[in-house]
Formats: C-alpha cells, sequence, structure tokens
C-alpha cells in the first residue's frame, strides 16, 4: 500500500558513534534524497540496493525543483537555509532501496553519516527542507505492515528485538519476528474457517445436506484448534516475563540477611551490610539474568514498626516495592525462633507468589520450613535453606526462582510461546469462543450460535495478526515503537 507521501527520521540511537542511519522512505524518496546528495551519480537513476558515496548538502531549492517539482516543504523554522546555500552537512554513504524490495516495500535511501550530536540531525533537517515529513513513531514499521511485508505479530516484534534485555528475549523476538508465531495461527484461522463454512452450509443448506446438526468430526476440529491455542497460551507467563523482565523484592525483618543474599545472588558487595538492625533505608535494585529473563532485585528496608522517621520511609517504600513484584523473595532467619514481626510480613505477603529463603544454614537450625510455610495462606509455597555468607543453597535457591518464573516447555524451545499481553488477552478470547462453539454443538443448540462463536474466535485471531485490526489500535501499538523505526 503505497503511502500518499515521503517521511523520514535518524533510525539510530543518539550519542557518539562512528556511524549514524537516516532513513527516507515513500513514492519521492528518491528524487528527496537526490536534492540533498551531491556525488558521482544521481539517486534517482541508481538501481536498487546500491552504495553511493557522495556528501550530503543542503538543498538548493533551484536544483531541487529541477529534479523533482516544486519543494513541498518550507525549511523548519529557525534554520539557516537562506543563507546556507550548498552548505556541506557531512560524507555520507546513500543506499538505494526500490520498491517493492526495501522494509516498507516503498521506495527507501538510507543515508549513513557519522555518529554525534550534529550530523545524523543535520542531515534530517535538509531532508525535511527538500520535502519529506517527519516520521512518527513506528512509522517506517507501519508502512511495512500495511503494505503486506509483514502482519502485525511480526511488527509487534520489531519493537521487541530492540528492546530485547536477555539473549532469550532476543531469541523470542527473533522467532516473531521470522513468522513461527504468524504462521500457526494462520494455520488454526483456516482450521476455524473451514469448520465455520460446515456450519454455515449446513445452516443454509439442511435440507440438501441431511439437516443442520453439527457433525461430529467438525466438533472434533473446533476442539482441536481450541486445545492447540490452550498450549499456546500455556507458555505465556514465562515468555512474558522473558519479553518484559521481572521485579523480585528480599523483604524479611531487619537483620535476617536479605543485603547479604542480594549481594550473593548479584556476585558482587552492591549493598551496605552490617550487624546493626535497620541499616538498609532506601530500596537498592539491580538486574540478573536467570532462565532467560531479566530479574531486577531489590533489596529493602527490614519491615517492622518503628518511631524513626527516616527508616519509616523506608518501609514504605519496600512495602510499595512487594505490590509491584512478580515474585517476593521472603528471608527468614532461621537461626532463631520466629517472631510476631514474621506473622505481620506473612500477612503483607497474603496472595503473592512468594519463595521463602531460609537463611544462615551455617547455623544450628531452629526454624523448620513447615513453621514458616503455616503462617502464609494455603497454597504452594517453596521453601530453600540458605547460608548467603557461605553460599550454601544459592543454586537451589536460583532453580525454585526459574520453576516460578515458569522456565523449561516444549513450546517454548520451539519459539512459539505468546509473550505479548494483547496476544495473550485476544488468544484467551479466541479459546473462550472456541469453547463455547464446542459446547454448543455438542448440546445439539441452533447452528447460528456455533457459528457466531466462530466467527469471535477468528475475529480475535485476526486481531493478533492484524487482519481484523482497527485504526485507533494500530495508532496504539505503533506509537509505542521509537521514531525512526
Amino acid at each position: 500500500m503505497l503511502q500518499a507521501d515521503t517521511i523520514a527520521a535518524i533510525a539510530t540511537a543518539a550519542g557518539a558513534a562512528g556511524l549514524a542511519v537516516v532513513r527516507v522512505s515513500g513514492r519521492d524518496a528518491l528524487s528527496i534524497a537526490d536534492a540533498i546528495f551531491h556525488g558521482a551519480g544521481r539517486l534517482v537513476d541508481a538501481p536498487s540496493h546500491t552504495l553511493h558515496h557522495g556528501w550530503a548538502m543542503w538543498p538548493n531549492d533551484g536544483a531541487a525543483a529541477d529534479r523533482r517539482g516544486p519543494v513541498s516543504a518550507a525549511p523548519p523554522s529557525g534554520s539557516r537555509a537562506a543563507v546556507r546555500g550548498n552548505l556541506r552537512l557531512d560524507e555520507v554513504v546513500a543506499a538505494v532501496f526500490r520498491a517493492p524490495r526495501s522494509y516498507t516495500r516503498e521506495d527507501v535511501v538510507e543515508i549513513s553519516c557519522h555518529g554525534g550530536e550534529r550530523p545524523a540531525p543535520r542531515v534530517l533537517e535538509a531532508l525535511l527542507a527538500a520535502g519529506a515529513r517527519m516520521a512518527r513513531p513506528g512509522e517506517f514499521t507501519l508502512r511495512a505492515f500495511l503494505s503486506g511485508r509483514m502482519d502485525l505479530t511480526q511488527a509487534e516484534a520489531v519493537a521487541d528485538l530492540i528492546h530485547a534485555a536477555s539473549d532469550r528475549a532476543h531469541e523470542l523476538a527473533l522467532s516473531q519476528l521470522a513468522g513461527t508465531v504468524s504462521r500457526r495461527l494462520h494455520t488454526l484461522s483456516e482450521r476455524i474457517a473451514d469448520s465455520l463454512a460446515e456450519v454455515e452450509a449446513r445452516v443454509d443448506f439442511a435440507e440438501d445436506i441431511g439437516g443442520i446438526e453439527v457433525p461430529s468430526q467438525v466438533v472434533n476440529a473446533i476442539e482441536g484448534v481450541y486445545g492447540e491455542l490452550a498450549d499456546l497460551l500455556a507458555g505465556s507467563a514465562y515468555a512474558r516475563a522473558v519479553r518484559e523482565g521481572i521485579l523480585i523484592s528480599l523483604v524479611g525483618r531487619p537483620n535476617v540477611g536479605k543485603s547479604s543474599l542480594f549481594n550473593a545472588l548479584l556476585g558482587e558487595e552492591r549493598a551496605i551490610v552490617t550487624a546493626i538492625p535497620g541499616t538498609t533505608r532506601d530500596r537498592v535494585s539491580e538486574a540478573i539474568e536467570v532462565e532467560g529473563v531479566r530479574v531486577t532485585l531489590s533489596d529493602t528496608a527490614g519491615l517492622r514498626e518503628t518511631a524513626e522517621p527516616i527508616e519509616a520511609v523506608g518501609i514504605a517504600i519496600a512495602e510499595e516495592a512487594i505490590e509491584r513484584s512478580g515474585i517476593v523473595l521472603w528471608v527468614v532467619d532461621g537461626s532463631i525462633p520466629l517472631a510476631a514481626e514474621d506473622g505481620a510480613i506473612a500477612v503483607r505477603l497474603a496472595g503473592r507468589p512468594v519463595l521463602i529463603a531460609l537463611n544462615k544454614s551455617d547455623r544450628p537450625a531452629r526454624v523448620r520450613p513447615d513453621q514458616v510455610t503455616a503462617l502464609l495462606e494455603a497454597g504452594t509455597h517453596r521453601v530453600v535453606a540458605v547460608s548467603a555468607t557461605r553460599g550454601d543453597g544459592l543454586g537451589l535457591l536460583r532453580g525454585e526462582l526459574a520453576i516460578m518464573l515458569g522456565a523449561g516447555g516444549d513450546e517454548r524451545a520451539a519459539g512459539a510461546a505468546i509473550g505479548n499481553l494483547r496476544h495473550v488477552e485476544a488468544l484467551s478470547r479466541a479459546g473462550g469462543a472456541l469453547e463455547r462453539a464446542a459446547l454448543a454443538a455438542r448440546e445439539a443448540r441452533p447452528g447460528e450460535i456455533v457459528a457466531l462463536e466462530l466467527r469471535e474466535g477468528l475475529h480475535a485471531i485476526g486481531e493478533v495478526t492484524g487482519k481484523t485490526i482497527s485504526g485507533d489500535l494500530l495508532d496504539r501499538i505503533f506509537s509505542r515503537f521509537c521514531i525512526g523505526k
């Protein structure tokens, strides 16, 4: 789908670097880039997928008009265009990609200039003066989606790839970009469509095909798709943690060894450790990686009743961290009996995923694991005995964290896990519709009801791939992209 205007933006991060890239895309991309490019040849005559060395210069209005007609945009406000003439901006290499063999399937020119604070912005300013429009966030990838080069799951994978904070997140985004999820959902959609066609035919031509009852093979097919959707979603919690990372707060009474355990998990002395209770006043956070998940560990102030104002602020910050945590690591001193403060902490942790580190295992044990879990609400709470000072049990603790994060499983290994919350919600709705369709068919309810649910399932999957997406939702999705991508 060819867009009406031509857009430009800096496609690389700001800051000192060897190179920066300014990208131009649209039907006038070649003539606009040519208006600022001075080299051995003209970009408008260049074959696709070729590189051209030259200089980026402030566009000469007359030369620009000769090459592509009237200038379609005035120079940026406050520029010195009137006195620049043929001012040299930078030595560059221009890469030409002719439609449809480009990222957007439009004509594209990517101008490589020197990195730093000034070269790329000056080249971009010249392109805007020559007639390009400043690209909106994610507009290049939006054009790639609208042109059919990629579906919406692949387009969203571009942003995931840029922001991937771990190897596993990078691999998951690459798999999605390569179309692993797209192909799976396309196959499931076709199977739903086949079932829908059979049901609708029975509704419309009941007398000709022997009744309106949904055949058992169609019901089995619907249930089969529902099962595969459930399999796709089974790894979503882990995939979301891989994609987004997770906050794990270390909490407990003062002086139970939270800071020591924090340092031990990091492998460095990051938090201050003393024998004085209440040393930690503020929240100290650092990132580690656990089974491909970027985990932000947060060492918090010891939880207790206090009249000391600064410590009270630290405790308030700790309680806020608990609210935001995906998992809470409750550190308990196993060398002394439990106290009333431990019971109060357990109340604060009600309903949350909790991993209990029974610390100071190098000393005689005074607390049994079941005594700690008995303080918490009903549920499975993992307990690991550790010694933060000697390092005992740290491997087991990491292993239990990995289990709680959901690491492992064939679907995730195949790279088809669903980690995007928008995708999870849409596919959950699709699964619910298919479940209702199968139940209606089993109960011999009217075929129109079965067909309605199947259409809802198709629509929900289409929201993921982009086949049934609204313009407003597209705007929200691509507004989260960086400018230039």
